[in-house]
């Protein structure tokens, strides 16, 4: 962990120049595996098509009212935000639809906040579900 502050992303843009590729969401639900090895040629393929991952879209459910369902699903979705660093892509979005409890389910989702923070990605959350334990 770093102690210096850092200066944000002024300093290291202001020399950028644009690139010839197109920023891409890529679904979860399409990726064959999280295995470094299908990702390493997965972003090659993508590189050679001058496609840059930007988002990695992925479905989690929290459906049921199970400490070990709900740990298994965040093993799962901890996956998908290293694919998402893999790939280089910033962002993985969450789409949460069902939750059965709340009160389980948010300290999952904080720890994979924190990982994917980590990783150097932003971790959103969208869907209909409400994550929050009241």
């Amino acid at each position: 962990m770093s102690t210096t502050e850092s200066a944000g992303v002024d300093a290291p843009i202001s020399g950028c120049r644009p690139a010839d590729v197109e920023p891409v969401v890529v679904d979860g639900s399409d990726l064959e595996s999280t295995a470094p090895e299908y990702l390493r040629d997965l972003k090659s393929a993508l590189s050679a098509e001058n496609y840059q991952p930007a988002t990695l879209s992925v479905d989690a459910c929290f459906a049921e009212d199970c400490s070990l369902a709900t740990q298994e699903e965040a093993d799962r979705l901890r996956g998908y935000v290293r694919a998402a660093a893999f790939l280089g892509a910033g962002r993985i979005e969450l789409a949460v639809d069902e939750v059965a409890e709340p009160a389980k389910v948010e300290p999952a989702l904080a720890a994979l906040a924190e990982r994917a923070d980590r990783e150097g990605v932003t971790l959103t959350l969208t869907g209909e579900a409400d994550v929050t334990s009241a």
